[in-house]
């Protein structure tokens, strides 16, 4: 039997806390011990400008007996932009053990990635956040930042600036921080120890005068070719880790700014293994650039999957019947 898990379903048992630590340890294990190259299929569809079908496979980990195959659209403009559904199979026999909605378990696991790069990359001390683009990322990345810095201020970039100004009061009530409106990146960015970029942009608007010494930018809005959020001599001057070499290059940060695999000094999970160092020295820039991968989807979802189970949620359908 397959066991079904509408949104509603699902998201009860996005435990933030637990699915981090998870990560933790998978980001290590896709690093040292990828026993599959990380694909990203993706197609235009017709007629829909911006809007493409994307699928992410296979979501594999060296100690989860299961697999991942996720199926979504993207569309710009849409709430939620990004729609899909996440297959759950036995890694041994193919079987289909669940189909869940994956719109919150993408949203999550890429909150709680930035997150665990923040964590490992940020100075200690930092509590100083931007975030630049003020949607449903916006909003997930600064609830993860909370759980591994202690934030003192937060200031808003949007290109639609009633986007920004719901984002504050939405952040100020829930996370009683304070949350300012800038009206550019420049403002926003100027005193920022942790730098967020989650737009859809195309061409860079972050560079390397603009920030700082010593601040950490995660950049996620380069996730397909083509989208570029900082430009190549923040790139160069920074120490650059990403979840995936190649895909960072084919349709990454690295590969958005023009540059090659060179520009790359690490990979996350490398970082957090100890075989790749991470920061250094207080001043010194870094960047996470992560383009979203199948493990992170499997981690999320296995752990749905065992609390739906325990709990006893959720409709079950014989595919086979």
């Amino acid at each position: 039997m397959t066991l079904l898990l509408s949104r509603s379903e699902v998201e009860p048992f996005l435990q933030p806390g637990p699915i981090l630590e998870a990560l933790r340890c998978a980001f290590p294990a896709y690093s040292l011990k990828r026993s599959a190259a990380a694909l990203r299929v993706r197609a235009e569809v017709p007629g829909k400008t911006g809007a493409r079908a994307i699928v992410l496979m296979p979501g594999v980990l060296e100690d989860i007996p299961a697999y991942t195959v996720k199926v979504h659209a993207k569309v710009p403009g849409m709430q939620p932009a990004i729609q899909g559904v996440l297959l759950l199979h036995d890694l041994h026999t193919g079987r289909l053990l669940a189909v869940m909605d994956s719109t919150a378990i993408t949203a999550l696991r890429t909150g709680l990635c930035g997150a665990l790069a923040a964590d490992v990359l940020a100075r200690s001390d930092a509590s100083r956040v931007a975030i630049i683009g003020a949607g449903v990322q916006g909003r997930l990345q600064l609830r993860c930042l909370r759980l591994v810095r202690s934030l003192s201020q937060v200031r808003v970039f949007d290109v639609e600036p009633q986007e920004a100004y719901r984002f504050a009061q939405e952040m100020r009530e829930e996370l009683h921080i304070s949350v300012l409106v800038e009206t550019s990146v420049e403002a926003a960015v100027r005193d920022a120890e942790i730098i967020v970029t989650v737009t859809w942009a195309r061409e860079p608007f972050l560079f390397a005068s603009m920030v700082q010494p010593g601040t950490h930018i995660s950049t996620l809005g380069p996730d397909e070719p083509g989208k570029c959020e900082v430009g190549a001599d923040l790139l160069q001057h920074s120490l650059f880790v990403c979840d995936d070499r190649a895909l960072a290059v084919s349709m990454g940060a690295i590969g958005g700014a023009g540059l090659d695999e060179q520009a790359i000094d690490a990979e996350l999970g490398e970082v957090l293994a100890g075989v790749k160092a991470g920061r250094s020295f207080a001043e010194q820039l870094t960047v996470y650039g992560g383009v979203g991968l199948a493990f992170q989807d499997l981690v999320a979802c296995w752990h749905v999957y065992q609390e739906a189970l325990r709990a006893g949620q959720g409709q079950t359908i014989d595919f086979l019947g």
